[in-house]
């Protein structure tokens, strides 16, 4: 429950009002006057509200970033900051609080930016200062009146006075007997509410006659501290060292006392407003107290030991190895703390070694857990501040590598495989952490799409892993996954069984992940029930091993056979792309089976976006098929041709046969509706494609398996060794018209958009945001933003007025 808001009813009234008219209030006046109070309460009576504390922050780069982290917004590659913070803002009844902005470089730009570019959110910041925009609207907090001279002892300055002095233990004040003292304290506080309540501490410890006036926070603060016991100011001082709130495990380690010793000296603490409990149970200290006890930090060794202390507890909880580790770790709940640990750790030689133990142990939780954003930034934080132990640094590196690569795009992780390969030379087992790293680059390959690349990486890792039993199975999974995408089933198959039969424990999620490849094959083939079974026996499995990430690929294999919903809420800001792209694709699959074709074309196109910009092939093709579909199911033959031949385009050039027959059905029906001679040859290669494999023709969402047509025979150059060609791919091709510049004049610079651009141009033209074509196209905003970021290309034009005013021109 937040402490009561003594005084200021008018000016949270006041907050109230200026938000609802202006959007956007600071809340501004001297430190330690009630400007985060007020903002906390301001806050919880909004139905959604994100708190940003911008005390350590420094330009407004930084409060974008920590505003995207707040409200679980993501970036895509390429995205803009400033643009994903509009996106994530925008048509949202979201109230942004900016707590403690007075040293942020062009945040009133900033803001006011935010007020202009979006509709409906609204901001919040506490300062010292104002920014002094346009839309900015300030309410000034001054002290709390304090009862002068020939007036009585009321009023919120003796409220709040009297309440600290009950909260803290203390007896009540005669007002009467002891009115010349208490006037002559509340004068020197001079309405300050920090300052009335350490006051208010001081005379329940010694008595009211026996406070000294004080005018200052610092003044106040440190006569508050000296009421204190040795212990409590051990623990006071070693509290200030945290930059993060911490739990009573951790202030035990710091203080060097047991967890008991450390909940007494808690209390004490906060009974004396010296620290805050947080509705979790952690303790935290305001930026001024905290200021004053770090000063207090600066003749002793209490800096060194609230360290030493930080790092014993990170080494006690974290697991005692670097393939250990679940999603369940109850340090993943103290973030914040473990990357204190770590960074403390990486800033001395002496302790480096250790940063980079505790960076590569933790790294197996977080990466189950599917916070890989958290995890390429410690790992790229402990690998810059200098080398660590050989043993470990290609690991490090590699683990890197891996998390960039989920965060930022599929090939991003590319050069910290470079360093895992420099670290390498000096392990002393350099051809098994080489294989290591070939297992790595395989897997990008793989999630770009690049089969042939990524076969090599395999073939070149199996010949340097020889006696390492781990990445052998490793290796030979990712084979697996590479055949059953080539649609090679009888090797994956046996294969498979090699990866899964007698597996470890700490080898559990790759006989996980092979158990799920086999379910695609059944799938593949047409035996769902059995598809069906292995999926739900490796997500329960997954979930009793706490494997989230296995766990919910497992689940989502589980809905695409199963027509069942998804099991657990799923949060797609903190999934990792390779994760969440393909939980998006079956949802917008499930939209489809409700014949809602609108919005998940919608959807599909978003990923398609998403795919291209991540490099995450086996995505794009996947989404652009479903694309097709929804787009044949809203009638919209021409734009769901485009669909078709992009995925046939992209399946042929990666090698997913099954994936090009699938197009090749779509482009079918399509030939058909048209009443094309040409119909029945499409769906001939894509049987072609199908039966060495027995493969079964996928059930279309919404629109069952294709409808047979009469045999016909197929080209002979368009299918080669069971794979499609391209020859065969510019033979269709032929088939249908280009969509581009349909409609337009030859000379006009509107025929080099597709007619998709065209709509979204028409509708810039119109005055439309992009959130509202958004919604009349049934598509998401960051799907507008590429559009329109194509259309600018190919005009050669830089805004949307330019735009209107070319679709004026050409009308």
């Amino acid at each position: 429950m937040l402490t009561p808001c003594v005084g200021r009813e008018d000016a949270l009234d006041r907050v109230r009002s200026l938000l609802l008219d202006g959007r956007w209030v600071t809340v501004t006046g001297a430190p330690g006057c009630g400007k985060t109070l007020l903002a906390r309460h301001a806050a919880e009576e909004h139905p959604r509200a994100v708190w940003v504390s911008a005390r350590s922050l420094r330009g407004a780069d930084a409060i974008v970033t920590a505003a995207l982290d707040a409200l679980g917004a993501d970036i895509a590659p390429g995205d803009p900051p400033f643009l994903a913070l509009k996106r994530a803002l925008d048509d949202q009844d979201v109230l942004l609080v900016l707590d403690g902005v007075d040293s942020v470089d062009g945040l009133g730009i900033l803001c006011d930016e935010l007020i202009d570019s979006t509709s409906t959110c609204r901001l919040l910041c506490t300062a010292s200062s104002v920014a002094g925009r346009p839309h900015e609207r300030v309410v000034r907090l001054g002290p709390l009146r304090v009862p002068q001279r020939g007036e009585g002892l009321e009023g919120p300055a003796v409220e709040l006075f009297l309440a600290r002095i009950a909260a803290a233990g203390g007896h009540p004040v005669d007002l009467r007997r002891d009115e010349r003292n208490v006037r002559r304290l509340l004068q020197a506080s001079g309405g300050l509410p920090l300052l009335i309540e350490h006051l208010g501490v001081q005379i329940a410890l010694v008595g009211v006659s026996d406070v000294t006036p004080t005018a200052s926070i610092d003044e106040a603060v440190h006569a508050s501290y000296a009421l204190l016991d040795d212990d409590q100011k051990r623990c006071f001082r070693r509290l200030a060292v945290m930059q993060h709130p911490v739990s009573l495990d951790v202030l035990a380690d710091i203080t060097g006392v047991t967890r008991a010793e450390a909940a007494q000296l808690a209390s004490a603490l906060a009974r004396r407003s010296l620290v805050e409990v947080h509705s979790d149970g952690r303790f935290d200290m305001l930026a001024p107290i905290r200021r004053h006890g770090v000063a207090l930090t600066v003749d002793g060794d209490d800096h060194e030991q609230a360290v030493a202390g930080l790092l014993r507890w990170a080494e006690r909880v974290t697991p005692s190895d670097g393939m250990s580790g679940a999603a369940d770790e109850s340090w993943l709940r103290e973030m914040g703390v473990m990357r204190q640990a770590i960074t403390a750790a990486a800033a001395e030689a002496r302790t480096r070694p250790l940063a980079y133990r505790l960076a590569n142990n933790i790294f197996s939780s977080l990466y189950t857990a599917m916070r890989a954003r958290e995890a390429v930034e410690i790992l790229e934080e402990v690998l810059a501040s200098g080398d660590g132990p050989a043993d470990i640094g290609s690991q490090l590196a590699r683990r890197a590598g891996i998390c960039a690569s989920e965060v930022r795009g599929t090939y991003e992780g590319m050069p910290l495989l470079e360093r895992a390969e420099q670290h390498a030379l000096t392990d002393p087992h350099p051809d098994r952490q080489r294989a290591r790293n070939a297992s790595i680059r395989a897997e990008m390959h793989l999630d770009a799409g690049a089969l042939d690349a990524a076969r090599e990486e395999v073939e070149a890792g199996l010949r340097l892993a020889v006696g390492d039993d781990y990445v052998l199975r490793q290796l030979r999974r990712t084979l697996v996954d590479i055949h059953v995408c080539r649609g090679e089933f009888d090797e994956a198959e046996a294969l498979a069984e090699a990866v899964m039969t007698d597996a470890p424990a700490e080898e559990q999620w790759m006989a996980l992940s092979a158990r799920m490849l086999m379910g695609v094959i059944a799938a593949e083939q047409g035996r769902t029930i059995e598809a069906a079974a292995i999926a739900r026996a490796a997500r329960d499995r997954a979930v009793d091993l706490a494997e989230d990430r296995i766990a919910l690929l497992a689940d989502t294999l589980y809905r695409a056979v199963s027509d069942s919903p998804r099991s657990a809420n799923v949060h797609y800001e903190w999934l990792p792309w390779g994760v969440r792209l393909g939980v998006q694709l079956q949802d917008a699959r499930d939209l489809m089976a409700a014949q809602d074709c609108r919005r998940a074309a919608g959807l599909a196109a978003d990923i398609i976006v998403l795919a291209d910009s991540i490099r995450l092939g086996r995505d794009g093709i996947e989404a652009r098929l479903l694309l097709g579909d929804a787009l044949t199911a809203c009638d919209e033959g021409a734009q769901a041709v485009a669909a078709y031949l992009g995925a046939l385009r992209q399946a042929t050039e990666c090698g997913f046969p099954l994936r090009a027959a699938d197009a090749l059905d779509g482009l079918d029906r399509a030939l058909a509706v048209e009443g094309s001679s040409a119909a029945g040859r499409c769906s001939a290669a894509a049987r072609a494609l199908r039966a060495p494999r027995r493969a079964v023709a996928r059930q279309r969402p919404g629109q069952g398996v294709p409808s047979s047509v009469p045999q016909r025979s197929v080209p002979a150059d368009w299918v080669s060794d069971g794979q499609f060609t391209d020859a065969g791919v510019a033979a269709v091709t032929t088939l249908f018209t280009s969509e581009s510049g349909a409609g337009e004049a030859a000379d006009s610079p509107l025929s080099l958009l597709t007619r998709t651009e065209r709509t979204v141009a028409s509708l810039v033209a119109q005055g439309l945001t992009n959130r509202q074509i958004a919604e009349q196209l049934f598509v998401s905003p960051r799907t507008v933003d590429a559009h329109l970021a194509h259309i600018f290309r190919k005009l050669d034009i830089s805004s949307r007025a330019r735009l209107a005013a070319l679709m004026v021109d050409h009308a």
